[in-house]
C-alpha cells in the first residue's frame, strides 16, 4: 500500500463541461477550492446510444468535446487542456472501461473472439439486478475476459488503450466495474502499466460489492477503492464493518454524490446545511474524497451519460466554494485524513449527534469529529471531559471549517447548529528511536 497522499478529487463531467477548450475555467475553480485531482468520465467516441460508457472507438475522441473550428487536431486540443490543468497543480484521471464496449463497435466484427456470445449468435450484453428486476444494457457488448481464446491479444489491446491515455497526459484510471473483470487480468494490466509509467494510480470502482469481493478486487494491485459512505444514515452498523474489512487492503474514496446518483441538493430539497454536512463527513471519513462539478453551486439536475449538455449548467443562489476550500485545506494539511486511519463511533448522550474518533498510524495525530446528524434543527452535545475520548495527553485544538473555538472548555456543552461539524485534533507523544 502506498503511503498517504492527498486525494481530493473534482469530477469534471465532460458533457456538462463542454468542449476541451472550455475546461480551463472549471480547472481554475477546482484548483481554487483546493482540489488536486480531476476525474473525467470517458471522452472516447461513443456508439449509437451516445452514452459515455458505450465506447465504439477507444482511440477517437467524442465529437461533442472537439472544437471543429480549431486548427488543432482533437488530441492536441485535449493535450492543451490537460497541460492547463497541470499548471494549476491538478492531475487528471479518467475512466478505464474494459468490461464492455459499444454493441456497434467495429471490434465485434474484427475480433469476435474477444466477446461473449449468446446461443442465437448475438453478442451478449451486460446486465444487473435492480430490486429483483433484470436490467440489460443493450447498447453494450461484454468482453469475454475469462474464456476468450485470445487472452494475450485482448490484454495487449487494453494495455495499448492505457498507453494511449497516458500519452495524452492522464495520470490515473478509475476502473469502471472493476469487480466484473478477473483479478488476474488487472494484476497483469497494472503491473505492465507500472513498468512503463511507475506513478500511474489505479482506482477500483467496486460500489455494490460485498466487502470480501472488494478485498479480492483491490488485492490485484489497486491503489484506491470507492466506499459506500454516501448511503450511510449516520447510525447503522454496516459502514464501520465494511470499513474495518477493507481498510487494510486499500485506502478508500468517499463522495456526497456521484454522476450516477440523484443530486444531493435535490434529495435535501435545497438544504445547504445538509450539503455541507455530507461533504464534511465524506472528506474526513475516507482517505480520499470526490465531488462532481455543480455540487459547489447546489445543482439539482441529475447528470446523464447521454443527454447532459453545457446548456444544463444551472443558475443558483448557492455558493459553497469558500466552505469547500476550507474543508479541502484541512484534509490536505492533516495526514490523518489522507489515510484509512483506525476509526470508531463513540457512545455519548445524544443519538442525534455523531461522535467519531480517528487515530493516524502514519503520524501522531488523533481527531474527534462531532457532527449534528440533523441538518434542519440544532442539537445539544455534552461531555464532561472530551480529553477522555482520545489517547493523547496534549490539548485538543479546534480546526473546524466554521465557527472554530479558541479553547475547548471542560465540561464541554455546545449547541450545534443544523448539520454543523466540529473538528478537534491533538497529537500523541512521539516515540524515540532506539
Amino acid at each position: 500500500m502506498r503511503p498517504p497522499e492527498k486525494m481530493i478529487i473534482y469530477n469534471l463531467f465532460p458533457l456538462l463541461a463542454g468542449k476541451f477548450a472550455e475546461w480551463e475555467k472549471h480547472f481554475l475553480r477546482a484548483s481554487e477550492m483546493g482540489f488536486n485531482w480531476v476525474f473525467v468520465n470517458p471522452i472516447q467516441r461513443p456508439g449509437r446510444s451516445g452514452s459515455l460508457y458505450s465506447i465504439a472507438d477507444y482511440y477517437a475522441l467524442n465529437p461533442l468535446l472537439v472544437d471543429e473550428k480549431s486548427k488543432k487536431r482533437p488530441q492536441e486540443q485535449l493535450k492543451d487542456a490537460i497541460k492547463t490543468a497541470e499548471k494549476l497543480g491538478l492531475k487528471l484521471m479518467i475512466d478505464l472501461v474494459i468490461n464492455h464496449c459499444s454493441s456497434d463497435s467495429d471490434l465485434i466484427e474484427s475480433h469476435p473472439e474477444w466477446f461473449v456470445w449468446e446461443a442465437k449468435g448475438r453478442v451478449a450484453h451486460p446486465f444487473c439486478d435492480e430490486n429483483g428486476k433484470k436490467v440489460v444494457w443493450e447498447d453494450l457488448a461484454r468482453f469475454d475476459h475469462r474464456n476468450t481464446r485470445d487472452k494475450e491479444g485482448l490484454l495487449e489491446f487494453f494495455l495499448d488503450i492505457v498507453k494511449f491515455l497516458v500519452e495524452l497526459g492522464f495520470k490515473g484510471f478509475r476502473c469502471d466495474a472493476a469487480y466484473q473483470v478477473p483479478g488476474s487480468l488487472w494484476k497483469r494490466l497494472i503491473s505492465e502499466t507500472r513498468k512503463m509509467s511507475p506513478d500511474v494510480t489505479f482506482f477500483a470502482e467496486t460500489l455494490g460489492c460485498q466487502p470480501d469481493q472488494t478485498r479480492k478486487t483491490a488485492s490485484a494491485g489497486f491503489d484506491y477503492i470507492f466506499n459506500s459512505s454516501k448511503w450511510w444514515d449516520f447510525k447503522s452498523h454496516w459502514l464501520m464493518k465494511q470499513y474495518a474489512l477493507t481498510r487494510d487492503i486499500a485506502p478508500s474514496i468517499g463522495f456526497p454524490e456521484s454522476h450516477d446518483t440523484v443530486r444531493l441538493c435535490e434529495e435535501l430539497h435545497g438544504n445547504t446545511e445538509g450539503l455541507k454536512q455530507h461533504y464534511l463527513f465524506s472528506a474526513l471519513f475516507s482517505a480520499g474524497v470526490l465531488m462532481p462539478m455543480g455540487f459547489e453551486f447546489g445543482f439539482r439536475k441529475k447528470l446523464h451519460v447521454v443527454r447532459t449538455r453545457p446548456e444544463d449548467w444551472e443558475q443558483t443562489d448557492i455558493d459553497l466554494t469558500s466552505f469547500l476550500k476550507k474543508v479541502n485545506n484541512i484534509k490536505a494539511e492533516h495526514t490523518i485524513f489522507q489515510e484509512e486511519a483506525p476509526t470508531e463511533i463513540l457512545n455519548h448522550g445524544n443519538p442525534n449527534v455523531l461522535l467519531m474518533w480517528k487515530a493516524s498510524t502514519a503520524t501522531q495525530e488523533e481527531a474527534l469529529f462531532i457532527l449534528n446528524k440533523d441538518a434542519s434543527n440544532g442539537q445539544h452535545f455534552y461531555a464532561e471531559n472530551l480529553q477522555e475520548f482520545v489517547q493523547a495527553g496534549a490539548p485538543l485544538l479546534d480546526f473546524s471549517p466554521e465557527y472554530p473555538m479558541e479553547y475547548i472548555p471542560r465540561p464541554f456543552s455546545y449547541e450545534l447548529r443544523p448539520g454543523q461539524g466540529i473538528l478537534l485534533i491533538t497529537k500523541r507523544d512521539s516515540v524515540q528511536e532506539d
